[in-house]
């Protein structure tokens, strides 16, 4: 007992006069003026994330600067496409100043803003006057109205056209049957009148209009017609393999032993590009992920951007006719994957794809179409702020 009272009296000792002394110095000094966190200015400065609304879809190197313009130009002319579209069905096709002022939406004007600045901008297109009820009311100028005579007998001359396009579309989707709803907000994609709905119970030999339950109009497909059931791609085949088979691409994975050249890998990549899968087969049949699939979605929007005006389309034109079309929700990666074929302009969120076939060197369509014309004529006056004199 004697030798364990020893040893615990050696391990154990009662805590020496130095370190009572330190403690009592710590407790009498603070140690928050100690810096223990590294200064703002010493830190590393991240990028910040370029938001999908603001970043462009392409880079630098990569831009074609026809393509992008022609987004600009859509920004600059918003006001008066949309308002030209919205007056044209009020009655007598005029709206009170204070009532436009309401509307920065559907009218296209910044909201914030006086819609009387915008509609200053086109004195040859707008004007405004007071009424007898002593308010201020907007309306086309008598120029104008001439202008829309024309569009008028356009649309009257190319009704059949527009017909066609229509039962192409038709024959694109899953069932045969799109809602009328749908071909009417993107009407100006396809020069489709105004009046379209009421124009098809002109040809019950093409159309039918089905009024489901919840009051939705669907237009069905009456009759196939295998004339119409030929691509622009199948079309081009016939008068240009080579273009058509560079169309798309389709890699196939080998290993670098083989050692390939550039014209070895694009005979052994034809394997996949080929056979091309018709936009005008049942694609809602087809296995989602597979390669035919893929190639039949390549083919339904390169036919879609075929039968509009200007060979392009926005996101929300073909995000409407998804379901129609078996679409997925990687178009935009898949279309970004074909830079041969189509080219996409703006920002991720709001894009717009571009079939470059359908356009010259010079950023020109190849082939205008009569409303495509009138457009641009309207555009120039437009921006005018009187007629030139002859």
């Amino acid at each position: 007992m004697g030798l364990l009272h020893l040893l615990l009296s050696r391990t154990i000792s009662p805590p020496s006069k130095s370190h009572h002394l330190f403690t009592q110095f710590s407790h009498q000094f603070s140690t928050s003026f100690l810096i223990t966190k590294t200064p703002k200015k010493f830190k590393k400065k991240h990028k910040k994330k370029e938001s999908p609304r603001t970043k462009l879809v392409q880079t630098e190197p990569n831009l074609i600067a026809h393509f992008e313009s022609i987004l600009t130009r859509d920004a600059h002319f918003r006001f008066l496409t949309k308002t030209k579209e919205y007056l044209s069905k009020q009655p007598q096709q005029i709206l009170r100043l204070d009532d436009a002022g309401k509307l920065h939406q559907p009218l296209g004007f910044p909201r914030g803003r006086k819609v009387l600045k915008s509609i200053l901008r086109h004195p040859l297109i707008l004007q405004t006057y007071r009424h007898s009820d002593n308010k201020i009311w907007v309306g086309f100028t008598d120029f104008m109205d001439q202008l829309l005579l024309t569009e008028s007998e356009i649309a009257n001359r190319l009704e059949r056209q527009r017909v066609d396009v229509v039962r192409k579309l038709l024959m694109m989707s899953a069932n045969k049957r799109i809602p009328l709803s749908k071909i009417y907000h993107n009407r100006l994609l396809f020069g489709i009148p105004e009046d379209f709905r009421d124009r098809v119970v002109k040809y019950p030999d093409y159309f039918r209009v089905v009024v489901e339950e919840d009051g939705k109009r669907i237009l069905e497909l009456v009759n196939w017609d295998s004339s119409l059931a030929v691509s622009a791609l199948e079309r081009e085949f016939l008068v240009d393999e080579d273009i058509v088979k560079r169309a798309f691409k389709f890699p196939v994975k080998h290993g670098k032993l083989l050692e390939l050249d550039f014209e070895d890998e694009r005979k052994l990549n034809l394997l996949n590009t080929l056979p091309l899968v018709s936009p005008y087969s049942d694609g809602s049949k087809l296995d989602l992920w597979t390669l035919e699939a893929e190639k039949y979605r390549l083919g339904v929007v390169h036919e879609f951007l075929s039968l509009t005006l200007e060979k392009r389309a926005y996101i929300h034109n073909i995000v409407e006719f998804k379901e129609e079309f078996s679409l997925t929700k990687h178009t935009y990666q898949m279309l970004l994957k074909q830079a041969r074929t189509f080219y996409l302009a703006g920002t991720e969120m709001n894009w717009c794809v571009f079939l470059k076939d359908g356009y010259g060197g010079d950023g020109e369509l190849v082939d205008k179409d009569p409303q495509v014309m009138f457009n641009e004529r309207l555009y120039k006056f437009a921006d005018m702020q009187e007629l030139e004199s002859r």
